[in-house]
């Protein structure tokens, strides 16, 4: 690793890079260029984190940038050229070269119009933010910091190198990204910024759903996403990006006869971030989007559910289905994939299901079916479940505690008698045609599914015994008086449960 010592606004840094970066700026300087590392990376230096990622600009057009590191470079590819953009690999880093430049988007536009600049100073005032808005000349290791990067960053503010309505207005995105570092960072937006982003927050309409999104999921997997969340509420983009979240602050009824659904969110959320184990043992990674996301959006049915009851009660009655559908028809509109909607959809469906269980207790057929009907999810229901408890009475919070701490051993007791996770009938859809004498359709799933309801209720059952229930099922069909069952069947069962 090369070090240099470099002094800016009291504070002395010991910057720690690897030579592959000295290499590069000597490579660039040798042929009469300029070349800085810029952006996150150093930004990352003050914060002591090295990235495998490094940004890089440059005074050289991309033709001049391919010219030089076409021979040096482990791969390349040029993906980024139309904005100047060049990048690469080399030596297990991921390097982008970009052009100084000057960006700015049509005020209809989605995609920013590229004209290249020819200095440095000019391109970091074009950054989003002054803690990105800084550079290491190379290879002499000069901080170059025209906009006070690093003194915003020793005090924990986010505020942008000229006036935050122009930057927001070059790229209306900044402003996602905005609460996204307020989030990892734990940074304070200032008030101009946070002032531009109430004003102008109706501008993010013009950004793609995708760029969105990827914001979004950055914000939510930060260190503090209750942050970034309460930001963009607070300014008004997330009626624009999560407009059920905004709905969640319900309008307080003079006799607060609720409790305050959009802090009660938060709360779940934090409380759920604090749940992650992060360790490759534990249960579900850290940070974990699905489960977050799902903590989140876990209430977004109630605003529309809410009713008033005699005697000054509120209900919120199928709030958990009503909000699985939001949920669904929101992340479908951010382009999010498939597998990734279905399973916050699904917690968000299921996180009311455990209620009750404490109350009245559950049946082992109840059991089967919750875990069932979780899947995969089980464990991130767990989480969500205990998070979604944020009542201050200790009394209930501990009861409702125990009763889960109870559900959680009645699993683990069933799942050393049976296979919980696969739970299928003791007859397969083969074995039922042939002692039913049926061929593929509709009847058979009718069988089928009458034999799942008796693995839940029952548990593993002998082959047997399935095929007498099965045969007295059977009997009282409509579809058995048309169609008699094959006599003398043998069902050939190598499995006893």
């Amino acid at each position: 690793m090369a070090h240099a010592h470099q002094k800016s606004d009291s504070h002395t840094v010991d910057f720690q890079v690897d030579p592959v970066v000295l290499e590069l700026g000597q490579r660039f300087v040798d042929a009469g260029h300029e070349l800085s590392l810029v952006g996150g990376p150093v930004r990352d230096l003050f914060l002591g984190r090295l990235s495998p990622d490094l940004d890089f600009t440059t005074d050289a057009t991309p033709d001049q940038t391919l010219a030089l590191i076409r021979k040096w470079a482990d791969n390349f590819w040029e993906i980024g050229r139309a904005f100047g953009t060049i990048g690469m690999k080399k030596s297990g880093f991921q390097i982008e070269i970009t052009t100084y430049r000057a960006e700015a988007y049509d005020p209809e536009s989605r995609k920013p119009a590229v004209a290249f600049g020819s200095s440095l100073t000019d391109d970091l005032l074009r950054r989003d933010f002054t803690i990105n808005a800084m550079a290491l000349r190379l290879p002499s290791m000069e901080l170059v910091d025209p906009f006070g990067g690093v003194r915003d960053l020793h005090a924990s503010v986010l505020a942008t190198p000229g006036a935050p309505e122009t930057s927001f207005s070059d790229d209306p995105l900044r402003m996602m990204r905005a609460a996204r570092f307020a989030s990892q960072l734990g940074v304070a937006v200032r008030d101009d910024v946070k002032q531009a982003m109430t004003q102008m927050a109706e501008r993010i309409t013009i950004i793609s759903a995708e760029r969105i999104r990827e914001e979004l999921v950055k914000l939510i997997c930060g260190t503090h996403p209750r942050v970034g969340i309460d930001l963009l509420v607070d300014t008004g983009l997330a009626e624009f990006v999560l407009p059920e979240v905004s709905a969640l602050r319900l309008e307080a009824d003079e006799h607060h006869r609720h409790k305050d659904v959009y802090q009660h969110s938060l709360q779940v959320l934090e409380q759920a971030v604090g749940m992650e184990t992060g360790g490759p043992e534990g249960p579900v990674p850290s940070p974990d989007f699905v489960l977050r996301f799902a903590a989140l959006m876990h209430d977004v049915g109630k605003p529309a559910t809410r009713r008033f009851e005699p005697g000054g009660a509120v209900s919120f009655r199928h709030h958990d289905m009503v909000g699985s559908k939001l949920t669904k028809k929101r992340m479908k509109a951010l382009r999010f994939d498939n597998d990734t909607i279905k399973a916050v959809a699904r917690l968000v469906e299921l996180h009311m299901r455990f209620y009750g269980y404490g109350e009245a207790g559950w049946s082992d057929s109840a059991v089967r079916r919750y875990v069932t009907d979780a899947g995969p999810l089980l464990d991130r229901l767990h989480l969500l479940t205990r998070s979604d408890v944020t009542t201050r009475n200790q009394r209930k919070a501990d009861r409702l505690s125990f009763a889960y701490d109870d559900l959680e051993a009645r699993i683990a007791a069933l799942r050393e008698q049976e296979s919980l996770e696969a739970v299928r009938p003791d007859l397969d859809g083969g074995q039922i045609m042939a002692l039913l004498g049926l061929k593929p359709g509709p009847v058979v799933g009718k069988a089928y599914k009458f034999l799942l309801d008796q693995r839940m209720e029952y548990g593993p059952l002998e082959p047997a015994v399935a095929e007498a229930k099965l045969r007295e099922w059977w009997a009282d069909q409509p579809e058995a008086a048309q169609q008699e069952p094959a006599a003398g069947v043998e069902l050939s069962t190598t499995e006893e449960s």
